[in-house]
């Protein structure tokens, strides 16, 4: 039983490592890490790479992955909408985490990169469905810089401080699975929500 993960980062691979040996013992992980994804979809929008994903995913179920998990939010769409043709579940991290969000009236979402918002925002109203739910968005200024520069801990700083400085929202979502160890530096008693563990936990469920 192998789960493939697609990352735009190889920041994510201990840290799913870590979830999958805290909470699904013995689940295979096999990561494919391609940076250059991000970086093309960012510039010329999320379709632009769906050929790439398309061919990535197809070699990834060719060698043995029962279902994938993209741990991307901007291309995490792209990917999802291939599931029908690979005949494997394709799954996006970030949709748990906006399952729970949209139960909720009032929702700040936190994002380090703009191109984040538009997919995350279309995830949300999906998940919401007939809900009316007032969303607001905040890009963490210069956080995306510190992490591009390798500075994590400086990362998830501006990222919690983010968080901390909001004030009236039921939930705040990390958009991106790269901010949620900023869960763990909050004094925020408003819930804040992050991707990986329960992405995983989807994605371990259909790998079975």
């Amino acid at each position: 039983m192998t789960l493939a993960l697609l990352h735009t980062s190889p920041v994510h691979v201990p840290v799913f490592d870590a979830l999958r040996d805290a909470d699904h013992p013995g689940l295979a992980l096999r990561h494919l890490v391609h940076e250059d994804l991000l970086a093309k979809a960012r510039e010329a929008g999320p379709e632009a790479v769906s050929g790439e994903i398309r061919d990535l995913l197809a070699g990834a179920v060719a060698d043995g992955a029962r279902a994938i998990l993209c741990t991307c939010s901007t291309i995490g769409a792209v990917a999802e909408s291939q599931s029908a043709t690979l005949g494997v579940p394709v799954l996006r991290v970030d949709r748990p985490m906006a399952a729970a969000a949209a139960a909720q009236d009032r929702v700040v979402v936190l994002a380090s990169i703009t191109g984040t918002l538009a997919p995350t925002l279309a995830l949300l109203a999906d998940e919401a469905g007939d809900r009316s739910v007032d969303v607001r968005t905040v890009v963490v200024d210069g956080a995306w810089a510190r992490f591009e520069a390798g500075d994590r801990d400086g990362y998830l700083d501006l990222v919690a401080t983010a968080a901390d400085a909001v004030t009236d929202s039921d939930v705040i979502v990390l958009a991106q699975a790269s901010m949620a160890d900023a869960v763990t530096r909050t004094v925020t008693r408003i819930p804040v929500l992050s991707s990986p563990r329960p992405g995983l936990a989807a994605a371990a469920v259909a790998a079975r």
